[in-house]
C-alpha cells in the first residue's frame, strides 16, 4: 500500500471542528479537497497528519494552535472612530470588511465590537488562537 509522503497530491474529505464540537468547516456535499502535501497549501498540523496515511484511512487528528492559524495577536486588532467608515457598510458584530494597510496590501477583517462612537476591527484570521479537530478521510493519493 503506497503511503502519503511530501509532495503527493492527495484528495480528502473532512470536517473541521472546534474543541466545544461545533463545525466551523466541512467537504460533506462537495468534492474532496485536493492539495499538495508539504507545499503550504493546507495548515501545517494537516500536512504532518496525513504523512504515513493509505487511500481509504480515516483518522482524527487533534491540531494545535501554533500548527493551525497560530495565536491571536492583540496588535490585530484596531479601534477606529465610527465616522470613519462609510455609512452604507453594515457594522455589526461579525461583519467581515476589507482595509487597505498603509503598504498598499487589502486585508480582511472582522467588526468584533461597536459602540455609539468606536468600531473595533480584528485582522487575526477568524479560527487564530483556537485548536483545532479535523476528522479525515483520505480519498486518493497521486
Amino acid at each position: 500500500m503506497t503511503e502519503v509522503k511530501s509532495g503527493d497530491t492527495v484528495r480528502i474529505h473532512y470536517t473541521g471542528k472546534l474543541t466545544d464540537g461545533s463545525v466551523f468547516d466541512s467537504s460533506e456535499g462537495r468534492e474532496p479537497l485536493e492539495f499538495t502535501v508539504g507545499s503550504g497549501q493546507v495548515i501545517e498540523g494537516m500536512d504532518a497528519g496525513l504523512v504515513g496515511m493509505t487511500a481509504g484511512e480515516a483518522k482524527t487528528l487533534d491540531i494545535p494552535a501554533d500548527q493551525a492559524y497560530g495565536p491571536s495577536h492583540d496588535e490585530a486588532r484596531q479601534t477606529i472612530p465610527r465616522e470613519g467608515i462609510p455609512d452604507d457598510i453594515p457594522l455589526e458584530v461579525g461583519t467581515q470588511l476589507q482595509m487597505q494597510a498603509p503598504t498598499g496590501e487589502v486585508l480582511p477583517v472582522t467588526v468584533v465590537e461597536v459602540t455609539e462612537a468606536t468600531v473595533t476591527l480584528d485582522a487575526n484570521h477568524p479560527l487564530a488562537g483556537k485548536d483545532l479537530i479535523f476528522d479525515i478521510e483520505l480519498v486518493s493519493i497521486n
